[in-house]
């Protein structure tokens, strides 16, 4: 009974595909004033559980914070929330959501710290909130980008008056969203890692 061939000398054998590098991670901060709908863009787009550090709003903190506008909210982002989305196969987002109120303001350098940017997210019916936002992220010279939330499906306000009111340069994106859909919240993120990416790229060695 003849013997099986033995292979050929030299010859190569087949070897596994290298597995993919992991995704990069960037750490991304969603910040605004009490109520815009920090929590709830967390909550629209992250893969995983989203952790949050909601307290609910007592009688006491319902006299500091107005509630004009968001009658139904009863807690109230006290530390930050967290999430993660995996944009493709080679980036994935760490998305840290800040306190809105201004007493926890001690808690944003912290929160922002190793961040590629910022979406600062603004209720137009209330624009006074979001100024100390703005500020923040221009003050720190931190790429960021501006989304109205479209609260009940539509804005107060056009887009050139927003600008204007907060006085937002022109480099800097504004864009109309709806913290509650994912793919909406996901377009308004690429806008800043868009801000980011070009940030990094301009200052680049020539």
């Amino acid at each position: 009974m003849d013997s099986a061939p033995s292979p050929t000398h030299g010859a190569h054998s087949a070897t596994a595909a290298e597995p993919a590098p992991p995704p990069l991670p960037v750490k991304l901060v969603i910040a605004g004033g009490f109520g815009v709908g920090k929590t709830t863009a967390v909550g629209a787009i992250s893969e995983i559980r989203p952790l949050t550090t909601e307290a609910a709003i007592t009688e006491v903190a319902a006299g500091v914070d107005d509630l004009t506008h968001t009658p139904g909210k009863t807690t109230t982002t006290v530390a930050m929330d967290f999430g993660v989305i995996t944009i493709d196969p080679t980036l994935k987002l760490y998305l840290f959501g800040t306190p809105g109120q201004d007493r926890f303001g001690f808690m944003w350098d912290d929160v922002v710290e190793g961040a590629l940017g910022g979406l600062v997210i603004v209720d137009t019916r209330r624009l006074d909130d979001c100024y100390a936002a703005v500020d923040y992220f221009e003050h720190k010279d931190i790429p960021f980008a501006v989304a109205v939330n479209a609260f009940d499906g539509e804005v107060q306000h056009e887009l050139d008056e927003v600008r204007w009111a907060l006085d937002v340069s022109e480099h800097i994106p504004l864009t109309v969203f709806d913290a509650r859909e994912t793919g909406s919240v996901r377009d308004a993120l690429l806008v800043v890692l868009d801000v980011a990416l070009a940030r990094a790229k301009a200052a680049e060695p020539a």
